[in-house]
């Protein structure tokens, strides 16, 4: 009698153990190659999606934080590296097996191919703020891109995801801007069936937006601090890569802006009022000005503002509506996450104080 009591109270924890490991509709994606992919186990990072990703750029600003939320999920991620000490911190955000490193360059098709053989997505987030002597804005986003593209469809990749930036153009006066145009057409010509994403100016942690404007507030001045951008955090446009992982195909491109057109007079008081840092006297730069110390900077240490970069800030983000609905994706306004990433900036006796933000983003900024 014990005994079969025992097993009654038994019976519904198994039934709802079975339950758990049973598979779905959802569960279930057929790829454009009719390859069909399965994912099982209970949610996280030790379950499996069933995908094999290769994340082409995975060392830099947005890859870091795609590779995460992929593995998490229980993706098994292939991230091509260059140097070993920039993707260590890589290997803890998967389950044991599930990153796999390999070294690459951008310049060997055979090491391409060796990357993404075994995946069924790639993701190509390649990207470069600044030429060196050895890569130019052409070599990285229009040749490489174009190269990467061709050989995963040389391979049999059933999807490619390349990522673009919000104001790529032929007509723009930036090569940052153009070399991305370029890049987008070439990848369209190898791989029709691509996902173009155009992301805006990302913020977050390691961004080249907050901490850069709180440490050098002389160089976002320019243009007299009136560019309109649309900033977006790095964290939805990372959840919005990892939602195309659940849909078979989406040829095209996603534009991807934050909610509001900011202008870079109002970051810089929002940066103001949340360290508790008394505003910028520094001078507005003309851009003659700019354009020739920043060439003089290349000269001593590359990683400087570049005149490609000062050109950059002239320019407005361009109006076009957000496609955040295609990939399920809500995005954040900055003041909801300044705190978080300007807190480091603040004094000692105004760290624990509270965030006081502008009263309006028409507000005035004293130069």
């Amino acid at each position: 009698m014990l005994a079969a009591s025992t097993n009654c109270v038994r019976l519904p924890r198994v039934l709802a153990q079975q339950r758990k490991f049973q598979r779905a509709l959802h569960d279930f994606v057929a790829l454009p190659n009719n390859k069909p992919v399965i994912a099982y186990g209970p949610p996280g990072r030790s379950a499996t999606t069933g995908h094999v990703v290769t994340v082409f750029g995975c060392t830099g600003f947005l890859g870091r934080y795609l590779v995460a939320k992929l593995a998490k999920a229980g993706t098994q991620v292939i991230i091509p590296y260059r140097d070993e000490d920039e993707k260590r911190h890589l290997r803890v955000t998967g389950d044991l097996g599930q990153i796999v490193s390999m070294e690459w360059d951008i310049r060997r098709e055979d090491q391409i191919a060796e990357c993404l053989r075994h995946s069924d997505i790639v993701y190509n987030l390649v990207g470069r703020q600044y030429e060196t002597k050895n890569f130019s804005y052409s070599s990285i986003h229009t040749e490489g891109a174009g190269r990467i593209a061709r050989v995963a469809a040389e391979a049999g990749v059933p999807r490619l995801i390349h990522v673009s930036h919000l104001n790529a153009s032929h007509d723009s006066p930036s090569e940052f801007y153009k070399s991305k145009a370029r890049g987008e057409d070439l990848v369209r010509e190898a791989f029709p069936s691509a996902t173009i994403v155009r992301p805006a100016t990302m913020f977050g942690y390691e961004d080249r937006l907050l901490n850069n404007m709180a440490n050098w507030p002389i160089w976002w001045k320019l243009n007299d601090m009136q560019t309109k951008i649309r900033p977006v955090h790095v964290m939805d446009v990372a959840q919005a890569l990892t939602n195309l992982l659940s849909v078979p195909a989406l040829p095209g491109t996603i534009n991807l802006p934050g909610p509001s057109t900011l202008t870079f007079e109002y970051l810089l008081a929002l940066i103001s009022s949340v360290t508790y840092n008394p505003p910028s006297r520094a001078p507005v730069v003309p851009k003659p000005v700019a354009l020739a110390l920043s060439k003089l900077a290349q000269r001593i240490w590359w990683p400087t503002l570049s005149p490609d970069e000062v050109t950059r800030r002239y320019l407005d983000d361009v109006d076009v509506p957000g496609d955040w609905d295609k990939v399920g994706v809500m995005p954040d306004e900055i003041e909801q996450h300044a705190i978080t990433y300007l807190r480091r900036y603040r004094a000692a006796e105004n760290y624990t104080r509270p965030t006081v933000l502008p009263a309006s983003r028409d507000v005035a900024y004293d130069v």
